[in-house]
């Protein structure tokens, strides 16, 4: 399901912490983003359209809960960029980032470990 950025970024509250009501994600917001309350309901109702979120009537106001899971939305971002600008393969993904200095000594040994695991018929 595609979602915008601006949409990911209400999703990413909502995945950290829900049920929330419109004005406890706008609050949560608040600090990252200058958007308006209405800006928030706006992307709220966009997401309940597309299936994204549902929304369950607490006395005078709604409580949004993520219908869609973080790991799917990822799995499906993190495959469309692979696709878009790597013909699909992860190699050269890794090759773009190791050229350019943006592995850190860290990510190198998780890489190996990986790898390792992967040689091993580990998940």
């Amino acid at each position: 399901m595609p979602i915008s950025e601006a949409e990911s970024a209400v999703m990413e509250v909502l995945w950290a912490r829900s049920p929330l009501g419109a004005e406890e994600v706008f609050q949560s917001l608040s600090g990252s983003r200058e958007w308006q309350e209405a800006t928030v309901k706006t992307l709220l109702n966009r997401l309940l359209r597309k299936g994204a979120v549902r929304a369950t009537r607490e006395g005078r106001r709604y409580l949004y809960h993520p219908v869609l899971e973080r790991e799917a939305w990822l799995l499906g971002e993190s495959q469309g960029l692979i696709e878009r600008l790597f013909d699909g393969r992860v190699a050269p993904l890794v090759t773009h980032f190791s050229k350019h200095r943006k592995l850190s000594r860290k990510d190198i040994a998780e890489l190996r470990k990986l790898l390792e695991e992967l040689d091993d018929g580990q998940p």
